[in-house]
């Protein structure tokens, strides 16, 4: 069957039609303004505390991940919001430690790839380019037509476009979806995406934690684990969150070759909001299970300064990398209350 939807040698399109639709040209802008505009008052109040911004020197940049929400370029088109993102699938080399490098496959240079942000309603359009040697795809959980639901493989040096509705609103995700799956997300090919609802979540320092595993030695079992692409890293570098304001975390797990892991917020407990496709909590806890692709918005806030770990519970993936600390810093100027 041919590939209708690659822009490939089969189907080469003239840099005038490329440039309508941005795919030629500089990078563009993340967050716009007009996003920024809509969600100033209500975000006002929330503060993040000051982090030490470490240069990237590998697609594994954790720090980049935590709180880098991608809202795409804005459009107006028949009067309907267009949400534009850009996204290269390429190669890398990250360090796993100090003696362990592993090959990837990134998404815009970086693993997880770009967090994905729209609001339920908007058009979605992805504009994907597969420079990764291999053919790729890009598959997004949610509501869309068939012929967008990205299982055709999209040849090296081709490109194609994803276009959809935004819905329902929530914590989802996308990947690649070529034979064999499981090699092509454990390897990097996978990002968040959320959905907001249409009406604002409460203010809050928002997160993001990726787990993922990596298979190093193709016997289809994980010798390193992390949270945003690099193992043991937010345990050199706690994640700094203020007393007493509220913190909602968006939790994904992407680990493959384990049929499912927990996740456990030490001296504390949270609401959870399974997959984010809910305005109330289902139930409270400070441990919870998932298995692959489950994600879920966690929100808790720390009483007492300090630090605390989070981690799976299954102890020999939390010591092989996926395990990290909240810094929790005295100040209760501005905070969110959450009584």
């Amino acid at each position: 069957m041919p590939n209708n939807f690659a822009l490939g040698q089969e189907n080469l399109w003239s840099r005038r039609q490329l440039l309508k639709l941005g795919l030629a040209g500089a990078g563009v802008a993340g967050a716009t303004a007009l996003w920024q505009t809509l969600n100033a008052q209500s975000k006002s109040i929330v503060k993040i505390p000051p982090m030490e911004a470490l240069a990237p020197t590998t697609a594994a940049n954790p720090m980049q991940v935590l709180r880098n929400f991608d809202y795409g370029t804005v459009k107006k088109e028949n009067g309907r919001t267009i949400r534009e993102f850009r996204l290269s699938a390429g190669t890398s080399v990250i360090q796993l430690n100090s003696v362990v490098s592993y090959n990837i496959w990134d998404l815009n240079g970086r693993i997880p790839g770009p967090t994905l942000r729209a609001k339920q309603g908007d058009r979605v359009r992805v504009l994907f380019y597969n420079k990764a040697g291999h053919s790729h795809s890009l598959h997004f959980h949610g509501v869309h037509p068939a012929e967008m639901d990205g299982i055709r493989p999209v040849s090296n040096g081709s490109a194609t476009i994803y276009e959809f509705d935004a819905e329902p609103y929530g914590v989802h995700l996308y990947h690649c979806h070529i034979e064999p799956v499981t090699r092509h997300i454990a390897k990097g090919l996978y990002g968040m995406f959320i959905i907001d609802p249409p009406k604002p979540r409460p203010p809050a320092d928002e997160i993001a934690l990726i787990m993922a595993g990596y298979d190093i030695n193709d016997d289809n079992r994980n010798e390193f684990y992390a949270f945003n692409g690099q193992p043991h890293y937010y345990m050199d570098n706690p994640i700094k969150i203020y007393q007493n304001q509220l913190i909602r975390l968006y939790v994904l797990n992407i680990i493959e070759f384990d049929p499912a892991v927990t996740f456990h917020l030490h001296a504390n407990f949270f609401d959870v909001y399974r997959y984010g496709m809910t305005l109330t909590p289902s139930e409270k806890s400070d441990v919870i299970t998932m298995g692959i692709a489950e994600r879920h918005i966690l929100e808790f806030a720390f009483r007492y300064p300090g630090k605390y770990m989070f981690h799976p519970h299954q102890d020999a993936i939390a010591e092989n990398g996926c395990m990290g600390q909240f810094e929790v810093v005295a100040d209760s100027k501005n905070a969110i209350s959450t009584t």
